[in-house]
């Protein structure tokens, strides 16, 4: 039986069979890197907090889980940065177990989690032939072999741009295949797995417009770009990314 994925209307999360929630690229601590760049905005941690309790209470999950970068700053962290990253698994753990792939930015992740915390390899975890990755390294070869994958690490965006010219960036929903042809070379024994790739929950993180410079880290090497499908977080269909301008 196929699992159901549902992305939940105007969110960036994910239901599954309405028992786990997905999210991906919470980079707490974001905020102290913008200021060294001149931009001084307040922490969105405890926005985010709340927004995802309130998203608990409405859907009550069993599991939750975290694709990575729940932290920002790397090599190390600022002491508030570990303290709000702490208090923020201890917060939602509360409303469902808590399940975290480290992306490139969790060093030293266990450290700051609860023993509650359940921690995968990096390179993936499997749950009912579902794939769940962060995509900044390549997935395990059991990872392949899984119908669907779930990733996160691009923060997608989609750049469109009007009649006069401006542009404008939407996060989106990446749905789509691998070229066969790389996927095979790389993985031999795939079953050529669909890849759905999540928009970052931190707003403040940017992101990197799909139709323009594709899907970042080692997937994006053997993804069908072009043939992507892209969806906005309010539901519209845009099509597929060749047809984008």
């Amino acid at each position: 039986m196929q699992a159901e994925l549902k992305p939940i209307l105007n969110e960036p999360v994910l239901i599954i069979n309405n028992k786990i929630l997905v999210v991906a690229d919470l980079h707490i601590g974001i905020e102290s890197e913008l200021r060294e760049q001149g931009i001084n905005t307040a922490s969105q941690v405890h926005i985010m907090k709340n927004h995802l309790i309130s998203i608990c209470k409405k859907y009550k999950p069993k599991e939750i889980f975290l694709l990575g970068d729940i932290k920002h700053n790397i090599p190390s962290s600022t002491i508030q940065e570990r303290k709000d990253v702490k208090n923020f698994l201890e917060t939602i753990q509360t409303y469902g177990i808590i399940h975290i792939i480290p992306g490139n930015h969790d060093g030293n992740i266990q450290k700051i989690s609860s023993q509650e915390v359940i921690i995968h390899p990096s390179d993936g975890f499997i749950v009912k032939n579902l794939g769940f990755i962060h995509g900044h390294r390549w997935p395990s070869e059991e990872i392949m072999q899984c119908k669907q994958i779930i990733s996160a690490h691009t923060h997608p965006t989609i750049m469109l741009i009007d009649r006069l010219g401006h542009k404008t960036f939407e996060p989106c929903w990446i749905k789509s295949k691998f070229n066969k042809n790389k996927l095979i070379e790389k993985y031999p024994s795939s079953n050529n797995p669909e890849i759905l790739v999540m928009p970052a929950f931190n707003p403040l993180c940017g992101g990197i417009a799909a139709n323009q410079e594709g899907v970042t880290g080692p997937v994006g090497k053997i993804i069908d770009i072009r043939n992507a499908q892209i969806y906005l977080v309010d539901g519209t269909s845009l099509g597929k990314i060749k047809d984008i301008r």
